[in-house]
């Protein structure tokens, strides 16, 4: 049976006294967007893929997550975290000829309002994102970031916190 991800892009309003994010980094930004971190082009697959290409594919770019797309319209379904793909391989709750769509994550759709995160997004939206800002009473704090056209409809990458955290380790304070 498939996860589901609990409104991992999900705005909703700012609960009544929550305080306004306030970025631990922003001093080291100096107005840099997401397109500044250099995201690698993302990897999609589709849910009727096995389990052992996306190990496979994930393996040799180094990736940690892929997103999972329709084959037909391209709409993006959900995504693969391959640390907890590995897990459910070692328990034995999937097997590595079972389609991705047995593991993967879905995106919660219906009635729900996402952020967009772009190339252009910048940097403190995103650090605010993964620390769950913004977005509403079940914030969560979040791993890595699908980055979409302003329309959503490419996936163009995928930004994770580890990311972010590197980009601040080169730049100078």
């Amino acid at each position: 049976m498939a996860q589901t991800a609990k409104s991992a892009a999900h705005l909703g309003p700012t609960p009544l006294g929550s305080k306004p994010f306030v970025s631990k980094w922003s001093s080291r930004y100096r107005g840099a967007t997401v397109q500044d971190l250099e995201p690698p082009s993302a990897l999609s697959l589709n849910p009727s893929d096995p389990i052992s290409l996306a190990l496979l594919s994930a393996y040799e770019r180094d990736y940690t997550h892929l997103t999972i797309i329709d084959g037909a319209t391209r709409a993006l379904l959900g995504y693969i975290a391959i640390p907890a793909l590995q897990a459910q391989l070692d328990t034995g709750r999937v097997r590595p000829d079972d389609p991705l769509s047995k593991a993967m994550t879905r995106f919660e759709r219906k009635g729900k309002k996402y952020r967009v995160i772009t190339m252009a997004t910048p940097l403190e939206e995103l650090e605010e994102f993964f620390e769950g800002g913004g977005l509403g009473p079940f914030a969560q704090k979040q791993e890595f970031a699908v980055v979409t056209d302003e329309d959503r409809r490419f996936v163009l990458g995928v930004a994770t916190r580890s990311d972010l955290e590197e980009f601040v380790k080169r730049r100078p304070a």
